[in-house]
């Protein structure tokens, strides 16, 4: 299995795990190229820490065949945590010691030597701008800190694979935009990355290549703009001023672009797929005009992963499904 000629870093292929009742896999794929962010989509309980679990090594698959730069995570399991780094959903940092403590204690779990240890930890300090609280210690941390330190935990060894399991839930906006410029530099840098999400402007703004998962299923791949493309072209989104308008506005619509919209008119918007782009918004605009429709707002926009993720699974992001059990069948270190 190859990405456009070149063999993938992070590979699987057929992945099955089951726990009791719950199918947690069912054949799941995934590849991704040297020096590229892989981002895999999916509701609560869908299968991805579960894939995460598995590639890292912390659980064993029922079936199917996983490789992390080339070795096997079943049959070479210490191979494989030597080139990856792990950042989990929570912050596993020890909140008794400070920041610099904690990055020289991995180090030395690394078997860096002291001196190359306390080196280590300072520049992961400044390159994650935390030289200031690194005598401090991580209880007195923010959230956001907190987190940028436990990303700079799995980075003491700078692994040529990291894999982040939803790294930015809970971070305000402010924090998880600082986040996206690391991880950008890190890819920049050749890192190889796996991101899992629940934020779908996340996976768009970070991600070359998509998998979004339901249900254990890998439903759709692609890059961002093949998903997108998937669910249709452009789309006008019209919101009138009167609901009474509501009615007058959808004609209108259909008139310009020979079908009807789709209304909500609850917030008094409506929206149609259309292929003419610029050409279509203004024959919506004459039509309007023409019927003295008044409008509050007007857009011609691309669809979203938002859209894309309602039409593959039938529900958002953050729908329950069966949890994944927390079980552990294999330790393994960062």
């Amino acid at each position: 299995m190859t990405l456009s000629g070149v063999a993938p870093t992070i590979r699987a292929e057929g992945l099955q795990k089951r726990f009791g009742a719950v199918q947690a896999l069912s054949g799941v794929d995934l590849a991704a190229a040297p020096g590229t962010v892989l981002g895999l989509l999916g509701p609560n309980g869908a299968g991805k820490t579960t894939a995460v679990r598995i590639l890292t090594t912390l659980l064993v698959p029922d079936g199917g065949h996983a490789e992390i730069a080339g070795y096997d995570v079943v049959r070479q399991p210490q191979a494989v945590r030597e080139r990856i780094g792990l950042a989990g959903q929570q912050a596993s940092v020890d909140e008794y010691l400070t920041g610099r403590d904690n990055l020289v204690m991995v180090a030395r779990l690394y078997h860096l030597p002291m001196k190359a240890a306390h080196r280590r930890a300072d520049e992961l300090l400044e390159r994650f701008e935390l030289a200031e609280a690194g005598g401090r210690l991580v209880k007195n941390y923010s959230g956001g800190m907190r987190r940028r330190l436990d990303l700079a935990t799995s980075l003491v060894v700078a692994p040529p694979v990291l894999l982040l399991d939803e790294p930015t839930t809970g971070l305000d906006p402010r924090s998880r935009m600082g986040m996206w410029s690391v991880i950008r530099e890190l890819v920049q840098d050749g890192t190889t990355l796996l991101l899992t999400t629940q934020y779908l402007e996340e996976a768009d703004q970070l991600a070359d290549h998509i998998a979004v998962i339901d249900q254990g299923r890998v439903v759709a791949a692609g890059s961002p703009d093949d998903l997108k493309r998937s669910v249709g072209g452009e789309r006008i989104d019209v919101q009138v001023r009167d609901a009474g308008q509501i009615a007058l506005a959808a004609r209108a619509m259909e008139r310009a672009v020979g079908h009807a919209p789709e209304v909500d008119r609850e917030v008094r918007r409506l929206n149609a797929t259309v292929a003419g782009g610029a050409a279509a918004l203004t024959a919506v605009v004459r039509e309007f005009d023409a019927d003295q429709v008044v409008v509050e707002d007007l857009a011609l926009r691309r669809p979203t992963l938002d859209e894309v993720f309602m039409k593959l699974t039938g529900h958002g992001t953050a729908a329950a499904e069966a949890p994944e059990a927390p079980r552990r069948q294999r330790g393994g270190r960062r």
